[in-house]
């Protein structure tokens, strides 16, 4: 599978509420609509919670950049799925009357978009987790960039070899139910996309999901073991994250297409 991760900026003058509100009432049932026609495997609406674990995940990092408003995550079975599928006539159109859609609640210029390829590190059984609104999970998101100092290439060579196993040798002090790592990878259709929106923001590295209990959080940062495993993590991070130009949240998902 191939995944578009769309990180959101809300339109100047709009608060949160009326953003997600947009955006879940009417956005979305907009794109379910074109489920068919475009081909979308999956589409997941991931809404940043106002929770003051942001500041404590942020703060443990140092200086980052503020949370967005939300994420638009969708999923095909291939790339060439995905390039087909807006190049029929009728995809065509419907990509462009989400585009007019977009433009009524999203700042666009601010809110990057790009291609990736996702790498399970922790799963449960069953594997698919959802931090639906009324459930006690939350999805922690961690869209990243990697130091000027490396590569994309071994920047995630790191991140997936290397971070990876460290985080799946803490999960268990953590209390993680699920992580998985989304790496960019660079492509065409990316900057069709970027070129069509007007996007400025640069693309990151990827991003980190994972899903917790809320309840487990508080307890994590209670005990000696969940600080001990948070300060493995965070110091390896500091080896391919540049801190100041990523950021961190906490967020619930809202799925409008899944035919897995």
């Amino acid at each position: 599978m191939i995944r578009l991760t769309f990180l959101l900026r809300r339109k100047p003058g709009a608060s949160t509420a009326e953003f997600q509100d947009y955006w879940r009432t009417i956005h979305g049932p907009l794109v379910a609509r074109y489920a068919t026609t475009l081909n979308i495997l999956r589409y997941v609406q991931v809404h940043t919670l106002d929770d003051p674990v942001n500041q404590q995940l942020a703060g443990a990092r140092g200086k980052m950049e503020p949370p967005y408003d939300g994420v638009a995550e969708l999923w095909w079975t291939s790339r060439e799925t995905l390039a087909s599928s807006f190049r029929s006539a009728a995809g065509h159109a419907a990509a462009r009357e989400l585009l007019e859609d977009e433009t009524k609640f999203i700042d666009l210029p601010n809110s990057p978009l790009w291609l990736a390829y996702e790498y399970p590190q922790v799963n449960p059984i069953p594997e698919e987790l959802v931090a639906r609104e009324h459930s006690s999970l939350v999805k922690l998101f961690f869209c990243l960039r990697h130091p000027p100092s490396l590569s994309l290439e071994q920047a995630q060579l790191y991140w997936r070899t290397s971070h990876g196993p460290t985080i799946r040798g803490v999960a268990g002090a953590m209390r993680m139910r699920r992580y998985l790592q989304v790496h960019r990878f660079e492509d065409d259709l990316e900057q069709e996309l970027r070129s069509s929106r007007g996007t400025r923001i640069a693309p990151y590295t990827g991003h980190a999901e994972a899903w917790f209990e809320r309840a487990d959080l508080a307890i994590m940062g209670s005990t000696t073991e969940g600080r001990r495993a948070m300060q493995i993590a965070v110091e390896d991070e500091a080896n391919f994250i540049d801190f100041a130009n990523s950021a961190i949240w906490l967020a619930k998902e809202r799925v409008f297409i899944d035919q897995h």
